[in-house]
């Protein structure tokens, strides 16, 4: 499998944030996955249990675009099930 360019996490992140999502400690999480050879894994992974170093992912107001993030995980190549997890703890954070 090709591996898309470094600028893609950077991409996908701002997808997400023109899709309503806020990013709590965006810095740390951009730092983590430029460092990572595999960037959606580690997305993944921070995503689930970011928590201890300050990474949330949240809908700070009920208006996120489901579609949006929908269009994200899908141009980004992420799995399916990965999408329903983020988008279930987007909604249970609220």
């Amino acid at each position: 499998m090709g591996s898309v360019s470094k600028e893609s996490f950077d991409q996908f992140l701002d997808s997400l944030k023109e899709a309503g999502v806020e990013i709590s400690n965006e810095r740390e999480l951009r730092e983590r996955l430029a460092e990572a050879q595999r960037w959606r894994f580690a997305f993944a992974t921070l995503a689930a249990n970011g928590r201890q170093l300050g990474i949330r992912f949240q809908d700070p107001s009920s208006g996120v675009n489901d579609a949006d993030i929908h269009s994200a995980f899908t141009r980004f190549e992420f799995p399916a099930n990965l999408e329903s997890s983020f988008a279930a703890s987007l909604r249970a954070e609220h």
